[in-house]
C-alpha cells in the first residue's frame, strides 16, 4: 500500500504543501480537490515518485518509494499526467501497447486481448488504426487513458497492490466521456482491487464517483473523508473562497449536489 506521513511537497526547494498524511487503499477512489495553485498536481507527482518529497515519509509496500527501481515501480504504479504530450506521429495501437512495456512476460495473444479490453473501456476502439496526432484533444485523452489502463491491468496478480494516478483526466472530454471515464475507474477499483487517486476540478463529479475526498487549501489538508463528511459549506468556503450551498442530489438522495455562489 502507498502510505504518506507528514509529507511536505514542493518544487525547486519551495514547499507547496506540508503535513499531508494519507493512504491509498485498494478498491477505493480518492479524489483530490482544491483551487488553482493549491498543490494538487505537485502532490500527485510526489506520490508517484516523480519528484522527491521535501520532508516526511513516503512508502510503497513498506519500502521508501524513492528507493524502488523505476522498472519495478512501473509494474505497480501508473500515472496519467495532466497534459500528456507526444510529438511523434505514432499509431494509436502503438501508444496503447506502450502501457504493457513493463511486462515483457506477456505473450502476443495476451497483449492483444488486453489491448482490445482497454481500448473498449476507454471507448477508443474506433481509433485503433488511426494516427495519434490526427485525433482531437478529447480523442487523444481517451487513447492516453487506454494506455494507462493497459499498464494498470497488465500485471494482474491476485493480491498484488496496484495504484492508478490520474491528473485531471476529464480535461478535454465531453460530458458523456467524463462520466464514462469515472464510471470505468470506479468499477475497476472495485473489480480489480486498484487503488486510485484522481485529481478533479468538478466537485460534483468527485462527489458522485469518489469514495473519499482530499481537499487542499492554504498549503495543507483542509479536509479528508467521505463526500458527505467533507463537502460542507464551511470547508468549501475555506477551499474555494466562495459561498457554497450543499443539497441532496435530485437523482439520488444519498449523493450531494454542490452549488457555488
Amino acid at each position: 500500500m502507498l502510505v504518506a506521513e507528514q509529507l511536505s511537497c514542493g518544487r525547486n526547494g519551495r514547499a507547496v504543501l506540508e503535513g499531508v498524511s494519507l493512504q491509498l487503499l485498494p478498491g477505493e477512489v480518492l479524489g483530490v480537490l482544491g483551487a488553482n495553485g493549491a498543490g494538487k498536481s505537485t502532490l500527485l507527482a510526489t506520490l508517484a515518485g516523480e519528484i522527491a518529497p521535501l520532508a516526511g515519509q513516503l512508502h510503497l509496500a513498506a519500502k521508501p518509494l524513492l528507493h524502488i527501481a523505476a522498472e519495478t515501480l512501473a509494474r505497480s504504479r501508473t500515472v496519467l499526467p495532466q497534459s500528456p504530450s507526444l510529438s511523434f506521429d505514432l499509431g494509436v495501437r502503438e501508444i496503447v501497447a506502450a502501457g504493457a512495456y513493463p511486462f515483457p512476460e506477456l505473450s502476443p495473444r495476451e497483449l492483444e486481448t488486453l489491448l482490445a479490453r482497454t481500448l473498449a473501456l476507454a471507448d477508443a476502439t474506433a481509433f485503433t488504426a488511426r494516427r495519434y496526432l490526427a485525433l482531437s484533444g478529447g480523442e487523444q485523452q481517451r487513447v492516453q487513458f487506454a494506455r494507462v489502463l493497459t499498464q494498470a491491468l497488465a500485471g494482474k496478480v491476485v493480491g498484488e497492490y496496484r495504484v492508478l494516478m490520474l491528473d485531471e483526466p476529464t480535461a478535454n472530454l465531453d460530458p458523456r466521456h467524463q462520466l464514462l471515464l469515472l464510471r470505468t475507474v470506479s468499477a475497476l477499483a472495485k473489480s480489480e482491487g486498484l487503488a486510485v487517486l484522481v485529481v478533479l476540478h468538478d466537485v460534483n463529479l468527485a462527489a458522485q464517483w469518489c469514495d473519499r475526498l482530499l481537499l487542499l487549501a492554504d498549503g495543507g489538508v483542509a479536509a479528508l473523508g467521505s463526500p458527505d463528511e467533507v463537502l460542507i459549506p464551511p470547508v468549501l468556503q475555506a477551499v474555494y473562497g466562495v459561498a457554497a450551498t450543499v443539497l441532496p442530489h435530485p437523482a439520488s438522495a444519498a449523493r450531494r449536489l454542490v452549488l457555488f455562489g
